[in-house]
């Protein structure tokens, strides 16, 4: 018969059990772990990228080296990311902290009135009737005190691991924040060396702009004394003259936008405006010859903002783990050491040492729809967590893609230009020769120094974009950091 009983209550137990386990939601959620990327997209097998390159040896310059030193140390952005990263590490602390018992010092005083019709309340009063005890042990009536001196803890047993796919997230997202701070990093560097070649390129058009301008001046000279001679009338006079003071114009337009990168860059730094030390020639600043990308998952794995992106997805997965947990019965474990005693004057005796361990397992039931509600939420996130793992790694591929393109591009058009402002800087020559033989007209010189400055310009402003798409893509592989 007892055998009995204790097969039936067996079968109620799994029975308990198994109801409680059909209550928790679906583990799968349909979200897969990782986004893949064709290599087709990517017409290289070379498993070198530039992205490997220590940020010190892909930018020569020492004073730009000086610049993006101050500034991974000054800027505002990059400390806020190191407190968040503090965040996080503390995050997982308390994670890590949850599965171990929480211990708390305890001193408590309290009195009660038990009524006449009470357990204890009766009790108390036989128990002072008593001739078994002593003066000391007899309970104080009506009121009765109880004070504690002691320890009490609480342990939960992580029994569906909840506490591990919290912890798991926590790690995951202190990891994320890491990487956060990393892309932040390159960004940075990417940036400053941005608006620095932009400086270096406005310092060139100034250049180009005093060069030409003392060309106009010189053929002006010229057309003023074949003026004096009769050769020439004073509106060719006039045309060169106004022709030098839209040159000269361009200067102060240019010395405005450097104005603008200089403060932009001791923005960045971390300081107020001031003027920024720079080298004094943009020709000779040379990046890595072969631009390498690597393969689709080398460029991938060093990207910090699609590391962070898969982690965050991780992360997400574990909350949707622990938040299904949540549906399923938790142990938990209290034990007690200390001094009780319903007399104060004989909570240090030791007749007042008690301790003892209750334990139990709780389960939700009329929470469910909380629970339900949260795993929704969880489940909610971990997808819209990963639209945005696969947009970062869409995004990526096209910002490499277009990066490569341009490099390839300006490379044959940097090339042509080169080609083009020889041929016009030859042909101002010439028509400056004829027109003193008297074969050309003034206008004709107007037109070719005007169109050397252009040429010249544009030639500057092509080189210019070729080291921004180079630091981009330096950026856009995870270089930096």
């Amino acid at each position: 018969m007892k055998k009995s009983k204790n097969i039936h209550f067996y079968i109620v137990a799994l029975g308990f059990v198994i109801f409680v386990v059909s209550c928790a939601p679906s583990r799968n959620t349909g979200v897969p772990d990782k986004v893949e990327v064709s290599d087709t997209l990517f017409h290289t097998t070379d498993s070198t990228s530039i992205a490997t390159i220590k940020w010190k040896d892909f930018f020569k310059d020492q004073y730009l080296q000086r610049i993006i030193d101050s500034t991974l140390k000054n800027n505002q952005d990059i400390l806020i990311a190191a407190q968040r990263v503090e965040v996080a590490r503390a995050n997982l602390m308390m994670a890590k902290a949850a599965f171990q018992p929480t211990v708390n010092g305890v001193v408590s005083a309290a009195a009660d009135r038990y009524g006449d019709y009470t357990m204890n309340g009766v009790g108390n009063f036989d128990t002072n009737l008593s001739p078994n005890i002593s003066n000391d042990q007899k309970i104080p009536t009506p009121v009765t005190p109880d004070y504690f001196i002691g320890f009490r803890s609480t342990w939960e047993i992580d029994l569906w691991g909840k506490l591990k796919n919290k912890k798991k997230a926590a790690l995951a997202r202190f990891a994320a924040s890491e990487k956060g701070r990393q892309m932040l990093s390159t960004f940075l560097v990417a940036e400053i060396s941005s608006l620095y070649y932009q400086l270096l390129a406005l310092d060139n058009e100034l250049k180009i702009i005093e060069r030409n301008t003392k060309l106009q001046e010189s053929a002006l000279d010229v057309v003023k004394i074949q003026k004096e001679g009769g050769r020439a009338t004073e509106l060719a006079v006039k045309q060169f003259q106004a022709q030098v003071y839209n040159t000269k114009s361009y200067e102060y337009a240019i010395k405005q936008e450097i104005g603008v990168v200089e403060n932009q860059i001791s923005y960045l730094m971390g300081g107020y405006p001031k003027h920024i030390e720079r080298d004094t020639i943009i020709t000779g600043q040379e990046f890595p010859e072969q631009l390498l990308t690597g393969v689709p998952s080398s460029m991938l794995l060093r990207r910090p903002d699609i590391r962070e992106a898969e982690l965050q997805l991780i992360a997400a997965k574990a909350d949707v783990d622990a938040a299904r947990a949540a549906f399923l019965p938790s142990l938990t474990i209290n034990p007690y050491l200390g001094l009780n005693s319903f007399g104060a004057g004989l909570l240090f005796n030791g007749g007042s040492f008690v301790y003892g361990i209750l334990g139990g397992l709780t389960t939700p039931v009329f929470n469910q729809r909380q629970l339900k509600a949260n795993h929704i939420i969880s489940v909610a996130a971990n997808k819209e967590v990963y639209y945005s793992y696969h947009k970062t790694v869409t995004n990526a591929t096209r910002e490499v893609l277009t990066t490569l393109n341009n490099i390839d591009n300006g490379k044959k058009m940097l090339s042509l230009k080169q080609q083009e402002a020889q041929e016009l800087t030859d042909a101002v020559s010439s028509a400056q020769d004829l027109y003193v033989a008297g074969y050309a007209t003034y206008l004709e010189i107007i037109t070719a120094q005007k169109s050397v400055l252009e040429a010249e310009l544009q030639k500057n402003e092509i080189r210019k974009n070729l080291y921004l798409s180079s630091i981009g893509l330096y950026r856009m592989l995870g270089g930096g950091w």
